[in-house]
């Protein structure tokens, strides 16, 4: 069960994005048309610059975003820097689902992953763009090409409610190459 009724959990999940955006071709074929334009009229706060900009770019007085690059660029031979959403004793229902940022520097790219504590993955797809915009953000401040975003779920989730959907779009899949 979850606030919304009830769900069925996945086991926990990483995957890589090579590239995105709104345009993304995957996007505009699979994607919730409907959804898509609700986000895209409301793309400013979908950018990031609402509860969760505020925790990127003011948490606790810290520009965390700002923070991230100048460690990055300070000290080269620490390739890797991590900010937290969270905040320890805040309301639980304040706490974001997604948990934490990572910024790896790889290859002379900028690689980011994004650590969620649970995601209703039939509907949360969507957060992957401002997701990458913000890791796009990042590695223009380092002047750096951006490298795969990585996101991670630790429980990844669908709601009950939306089960014949998830079955539609799996069985529009097309089969493994066997080759």
């Amino acid at each position: 069960m979850e606030d919304h009724g009830p769900i069925i959990e996945g086991p926990p999940i990483l995957f890589e994005i090579a590239s995105l955006s709104w345009e993304d071709p995957i996007l505009r074929e699979y994607g919730d048309g409907a959804r898509m334009s609700r986000w895209a009229q409301d793309r400013p706060r979908r950018t990031m610059d609402s509860e969760l900009g505020e925790r990127l770019r003011d948490l606790n007085g810290v520009h965390q975003l700002h923070w991230v690059a100048d460690l990055l660029r300070s000290r080269p031979w620490t390739t890797s820097a991590w900010i937290s959403l969270t905040v320890p004793g805040e309301d639980a229902e304040a706490v974001p689902s997604l948990a934490a940022l990572s910024f790896r520097i790889r290859d002379y790219r900028l690689i980011m992953t994004a650590m969620f504590r649970s995601q209703n993955v039939y509907r949360g797809y969507l957060a992957y763009v401002p997701l990458r915009g913000i890791q796009l953000e990042v590695a223009d401040d380092l002047g750096l090409p951006p490298g795969p975003l990585r996101v991670f779920i630790d429980v990844p989730h669908i709601e009950v409610a939306d089960a014949n959907g998830v079955a539609t779009v799996l069985a529009a899949m097309p089969e493994p190459n066997a080759a």
